[in-house]
């Protein structure tokens, strides 16, 4: 009789938890669950609920990755910074500036928080915090006050990309000051943002209405690429200039619509978020990534985690 020792070289190995990382067709038994297991690759994305942040807001920056990750700011009081370690949030130091509907980088210990609006002088802003893992630094303005823009890059290596009022303007930042380098074609704000800041991607927006335009930054100029499949603004975006993640927004009207982009066009996921919102912070991978708080139209506390296409899984075998 054939065997799987016959078949594969090696018999199936006997353990007591599930190993890690995984290799796609990787067989084990589980002796503690009493299980036969395999290593699989999911086919579609889907999200699946996290733990809600402390307290619900909207228009916040954002940072970090799925299991280190970074909210400030916001449309909330107080505006506590908020630090997600793949189960729990906790609540750190605030900014040193109160605003809202801005942006923000990099990783859960060394983030950039950048332009968006103060309530008092109402307006736009163009302030600039560091984020040290333990409290905020002002760090030199923005060349431009904005708010709504799209953010690229890390802490000492960002782009601030557009914007409203009325912004077109594209600034590079080197860990130490803004300058000005080549701005879009046009006026657009409400853009989701991935890469870095040698190799970016922007995609929707607004612009005199709601858009599906995506363009691609290689340092130094612009390229119009293929369009969203939906077009819209105020959503959340994470990933790189090759391997992009989209979700949520406004259409006009709330969407939880995901679509991942692979460099060269978009595909509409058929999950979506469970809960559509817009001005959402987010964080992440293509194929893992977070959503948390954002207006729902009212304020959400609800974070969502999002398994991609591509992403290892462990199936149960059975006899059924």
């Amino acid at each position: 009789m054939t065997t799987y020792k016959g078949i594969n070289g090696f018999a199936v190995q006997s353990v007591a938890s599930d190993p890690s990382p995984l290799d796609e067709g990787q067989v084990w038994y589980n002796n503690a669950s009493y299980a036969f297991k395999l290593a699989s690759v999911t086919t579609t994305g889907t999200f699946a609920s996290g733990a809600s942040i402390p307290s619900a807001r909207a228009y916040l920056g954002s940072a970090g990755t799925q299991t280190a990750t970074l909210g400030f700011g916001g449309a909330t009081a107080p505006q506590n910074t908020i630090s997600f370690n793949g189960s729990a949030w906790t609540t750190l130091s605030p900014m040193n500036v109160s605003k809202d509907n801005f942006t923000g980088t990099g990783t859960q210990t060394a983030a950039l928080g950048f332009g968006g609006y103060t309530p008092s002088p109402a307006g736009a802003t163009s302030s600039s915090e560091s984020w040290s893992g333990s409290s905020w630094t002002n760090t030199p303005n923005l060349n431009t006050a904005r708010y709504t823009m799209a953010s690229i890059g890390i802490q000492t290596a960002a782009l601030a990309v557009g914007g409203g009022p009325s912004v077109s303007a594209v600034e590079s930042w080197n860990g130490s000051s803004w300058t000005a380098t080549t701005s879009l074609s046009g006026a657009k704000s409400g853009m989701g943002g991935a890469g870095t800041q040698t190799s970016g991607l922007i995609f929707g927006g607004f612009t005199t209405a709601v858009t599906a335009a995506t363009e691609s930054w290689n340092g130094s100029s612009w390229t119009t690429v293929n369009s969203l499949n939906t077009a819209r603004q105020t959503m959340g975006g994470t990933g790189t200039q090759t391997s992009a993640l989209a979700f949520g927004g406004d259409i006009p009207g709330l969407t939880g619509a995901t679509e991942l982009w692979n460099g060269t066009s978009w595909t509409s996921n058929p999950n979506s978020m469970a809960t559509a919102r817009i001005y959402l912070g987010r964080g992440g991978t293509q194929t893992a990534a977070i959503a948390f708080a954002g207006q729902t139209p009212s304020f959400t506390t609800a974070t969502e985690l999002w398994t991609g296409p591509g992403a290892p899984v462990t199936k149960t075998i059975t006899t059924s």
